[in-house]
């Protein structure tokens, strides 16, 4: 489990072939790391496969590399880093997994004071219905608010600290970016699609709450 609470940036060092998936060589100055242990990167959760001086090496199967930027980030780029919640650790953000679900595009980005205004275009119409104002998404693995969904762009604002500690204020149109929806959201859609019971208007009542109450 992970929160959205970046803890440092790392650098993908190299990113080589292992059957169909990819071993990946990480360089951080976080630690001390343990082989076993889960870390988020780039808001994947990814195993410690090998602890090496100045970072660690991680496994990627080819369904992260897909559905992740993972593959595509450059050698050399930046990804953020984030160790497993401890027991009785601060929740400061969400709860995350580090499943990412899918990729969604940067459509816009304006200046609103010292903070940046995000519009984000979700790739994966299936996953639209989980996205909701005033409810949580993570971004590369970052834990952020939803201001506001049009369709399927939903718009973020990165406040000053967390740019400065991210590299989510270096996204530029049209450049791909890792999306994890809010667990919860897809918990709710999922028993409201086994529920036998009760008709169409009284399950879009219950929906309406909970977007409204920012669960969705």
């Amino acid at each position: 489990m992970f929160t959205g609470i970046i803890e440092t940036t790392g650098l993908l060092k190299s990113r080589a072939a292992r059957g169909p998936g990819a071993r990946l060589l990480i360089s951080t100055e976080m630690g001390p790391l343990v082989i076993g242990e889960s870390i988020a990167v780039h808001g994947v959760c990814l195993t410690v496969q090998t602890v090496v001086v100045g970072g660690f090496e991680c496994d990627a199967s080819v369904e992260t590399l897909s559905r992740s930027t993972l593959g595509s980030v450059p050698l050399g780029g930046a990804v953020h880093l984030e160790r497993a919640l401890k027991m009785g650790g601060r929740l400061g953000g969400h709860i995350l997994t580090g499943h990412v679900d899918g990729r969604v595009k940067l459509r816009n980005r304006e200046r609103v004071g010292d903070a940046l205004k995000v519009s984000f275009e979700i790739q994966d119409e299936d996953l639209v219905r989980y996205v909701a104002p005033k409810g949580s998404v993570a971004i590369d693995g970052v834990s952020l608010t939803v201001n506001g969904t049009n369709g399927r762009e939903f718009e973020v604002v990165i406040i000053p600290h967390t740019g400065a500690v991210t590299m989510l204020g270096h996204l530029m149109p049209t450049d791909d970016a890792n999306l994890e929806v809010d667990i919860l959201a897809r918990y709710v859609a999922q028993l409201l699609a086994s529920r036998g019971d009760g008709g169409p208007s009284e399950d879009e009542a219950l929906l309406t709450k909970l977007r409204n109450s920012g669960f969705m």
